[in-house]
């Protein structure tokens, strides 16, 4: 019997819904999803495995073209990373996007592996419209498949899934078939918490925040939590806390709720706030927090 393995690393503008995608072509929630750009800032790797092949896919932070912070510049990187070592390249747009894709294009044009063209959100359209974007892709990348899809609704997401199977290389398995993801279960716990601030906070507050997990203490029955939300000003860190503490126990008793789903257990969960004014352009602080390019 024959074994596929690959790398399929999925890019693609902010918001246009490549971490829903990849959450529901690898069946589990891996990626944080919500309304709001810049959600995801790691690369992130859900494998999926079969008897007969290994799908490691890749979801990686939106493409930021005026990086204001290294913390940008990392995040850039870890996209410019997916198209070096991609066996196949899933580029995703979305049809309410109005943007210009010249240099996505042309770094796609640069690489000599099988490129899908995602068009997401087709059940916000009308058939004309996505019949026209269809031929527009066709046009500007000839030797891409461009695949309509809803990820939110699964439209076409079975079929685009035995299509990268079929263009996937034969190959060994890259990780042990029992593992789903590269990442921590610390790093997962972070992102839940900062899913929840992303959730329950405005203007510029998620984006000043970062997660890191002090401690992570298991036994039995219970997993003891405690975990550090840094922030850039005194003015967010009284906005997290709120008024008597109200805004962090929500976000503190929605992650909890959360984690015990992910981990199988109760959770004990205790969230601090810390200012840091610099943290995003920080080396040693984002390191800490994972972004090596």
């Amino acid at each position: 019997m024959t074994h596929k393995a690959g790398y399929v690393n999925i890019i693609g503008n902010p918001n246009v819904g490549k971490s829903s995608l990849m959450n529901v072509l690898v069946g589990e929630k891996l990626s944080i999803i919500t309304s709001k750009v810049q959600t995801t800032r790691h690369r992130i790797l859900g494998i999926v495995n079969g008897d007969d092949h290994q799908i490691i896919f890749s979801d990686t932070p939106g493409i930021i073209h005026n990086p204001a912070y290294k913390m940008h510049e990392v995040m850039n990187s870890f996209v410019q990373t997916a198209m070096i070592d991609a066996d196949l390249i899933m580029f995703v747009v979305d049809v309410t996007e109005k943007t210009s894709y010249t240099e996505t294009i042309e770094k796609i044009k640069e690489t000599n592996v099988p490129v899908f063209i995602i068009i997401n959100k087709v059940d916000l359209s009308t058939q004309d419209e996505v019949v026209n974007l269809i031929k527009q892709w066709q046009e500007w990348l000839p030797s891409a498949s461009v695949f309509p899809v809803s990820a939110l609704h699964e439209f076409n997401t079975a079929g685009l899934f035995e299509r990268i199977l079929d263009v996937l290389p034969e190959s060994p398995a890259y990780f042990p078939k029992d593992e789903l993801t590269d990442k921590s279960m610390r790093f997962f716990i972070s992102e839940i918490i900062r899913e929840k601030i992303l959730l329950n906070y405005k203007q510029e507050i998620p984006y000043s925040v970062e997660v890191a997990i002090d401690t992570y203490e298991e036994s039995e029955r219970l997993v003891k939590i405690q975990a550090l939300i840094f922030v850039a000003r005194d003015s967010q860190k009284a906005i997290i806390i709120g008024k008597q503490g109200s805004a962090i126990k929500k976000v503190g008793t929605m992650a909890r709720l959360d984690m015990e789903e992910f981990i199988g257990k109760k959770v004990f969960l205790e969230l601090n706030v810390k200012v840091t004014k610099d943290w995003r352009d920080n080396d040693k602080l984002l390191k800490r927090f994972g972004y090596e390019s």
